[in-house]
C-alpha cells in the first residue's frame, strides 16, 4: 500500500509597487508565518527571483520545513493568469512579458500560479470576505492603481487573453489626463492614488480657499481622508469630485454585468464614505434603471495587510500538486 502525505500549507506572496509581502498560510486559512522585503533596487526580475527564493526557502525552514509547502500563489500588478507572466507593468521597473511563475517554479520546485491583484483580491473576497456566498460581483481595487475582477456564477471571468476587468484603463474623462499606460483620460488616472492628489493641487491652484492640504508636506489620499474628518470643505470636495467619476464609471460596468454586489478593496477604499456616498449617488443616478437599488457597493472587511496574502493562498490551492520534494 501506497502512503502519500498531503501537504497542508501553502506559501501566498503579495507583489507591490514598494513592498513584497509573504505568508505560509494552511488549509483553514490561518497565517502561521509572514515575512517581507523591499521592492526597492531589485531593478531586474533575476535579482528580485534571487531575493523572493531565499526569503520564502527562508520563511518555510523556519516554520516546518520547506518540504510541507505545496504550492505557490502570487499576486502582482499586470499579472496573467493564464500565462503566468506579468505582462508591460506600467508601475514596475521590469518592462515587456515577465514569465515570473516559470522562473520560480523553475528555482524553487514548486507548482506556481500567478494572477494580477484584482484577480487574487476578489479571490480573498470570495474564499474568506464579504463576497462569500456571492456568485455575480465585482471587486474594485484602489490604490496606486486600479483594477478589477469579475465574477460570474463562482467563476472568474477572465477574457480570451487574461486581461478582463481592466477598468482602470477605459477612458472616464475623454481626453482628459495622461495615464501611466500612455492614453488620456483613464479612470485611475483621476481616481487611483497620484490621480487623488492631482485632483488636490489643482484645486488648491485655483482658488486661495484655506485648507489643511495647504500645510501637508506630502500629500496622500489618507491625508485627504483625515482632513475629511477634521471637516476640511476643501478636501471633502476632492472625494467628492472623485467619488462622481468612480461613479459614472461604475454604472456603466454594472448596467453590463448585472452583479450582486461592487466590492471595493485598497488603501482608497479606506476613506470610506467619502468617497463611496458621492460614488453611490452618481451610480444610482445613471446605472440601468431595471437594476437601480440593487447593487450593493460594499467595503471589504478583510485587513489590507492580509487579503492579497490570503487571495494568493486560495489561488495556490487552486493549482495542480507539483514538487520536487514530493
Amino acid at each position: 500500500m501506497t502512503v502519500n502525505t498531503i501537504k497542508t500549507r501553502v506559501i501566498g506572496v503579495d507583489i507591490g509597487i514598494e513592498r513584497t509581502s509573504m505568508a505560509i498560510v494552511d488549509v483553514r486559512g490561518n497565517i502561521i508565518a509572514r515575512d517581507g522585503f523591499p521592492m526597492e533596487g531589485l531593478d531586474t526580475v533575476h535579482d528580485y527571483v534571487g531575493v523572493l527564493s531565499e526569503r520564502v526557502v527562508m520563511l518555510a525552514e523556519a516554520n516546518g520545513g520547506f518540504e510541507g509547502i505545496r504550492s505557490m500563489g502570487i499576486s502582482a500588478p499586470s499579472g496573467n493568469y493564464l500565462t503566468g507572466c506579468i505582462e508591460n507593468p506600467p508601475n514596475l521597473n521590469w518592462k515587456g512579458q515577465v514569465p515570473l511563475a516559470a522562473l520560480l517554479r523553475d528555482r524553487l520546485g514548486l507548482a506556481v500560479a500567478l494572477a494580477n491583484d484584482a484577480h487574487v483580491s476578489a479571490l480573498g473576497e470570495y474564499v474568506y470576505g464579504c463576497a462569500h456566498g456571492l456568485k455575480n460581483f465585482i471587486t474594485m481595487t484602489l490604490g496606486h492603481g486600479i483594477g478589477s475582477c469579475i465574477f460570474s456564477e463562482g467563476q472568474p471571468h477572465l477574457g480570451a487573453d487574461g486581461f478582463a476587468g481592466e477598468v482602470g484603463h477605459t477612458a472616464a474623462v475623454p481626453g482628459g489626463r495622461t495615464c501611466g499606460c500612455g492614453k488620456r483620460g483613464c479612470l485611475e488616472a483621476y481616481c487611483g492614488a497620484a490621480g487623488i492628489v492631482l485632483t488636490a493641487k489643482e484645486m488648491m491652484s485655483e482658488s486661495n480657499e484655506p485648507s489643511l492640504m495647504r500645510n501637508a508636506e506630502k500629500l496622500t489620499p489618507k491625508l485627504i481622508t483625515e482632513y475629511c474628518e477634521k471637516g476640511d470643505k476643501m478636501a471633502i470636495e476632492v472625494y467628492r469630485r472623485t467619488g462622481k467619476v468612480l461613479g459614472l464609471s461604475l454604472a456603466g460596468y454594472a448596467s453590463i454585468l448585472d452583479p450582486e454586489a461592487i466590492i471595493f478593496t485598497g488603501g482608497i477604499a479606506l476613506a470610506g464614505h467619502w468617497l463611496i456616498d458621492p460614488a453611490n449617488e452618481t451610480f444610482e443616478e445613471h446605472v440601468f434603471h431595471n437594476i437601480r437599488g440593487r447593487v450593493r457597493l460594499l467595503i471589504s472587511s478583510i485587513d489590507n495587510n492580509e487579503r492579497d496574502v490570503l487571495g494568493a493562498s486560495a489561488l495556490a490551492w487552486g493549482i495542480k500538486e507539483y514538487s520536487l520534494f514530493k
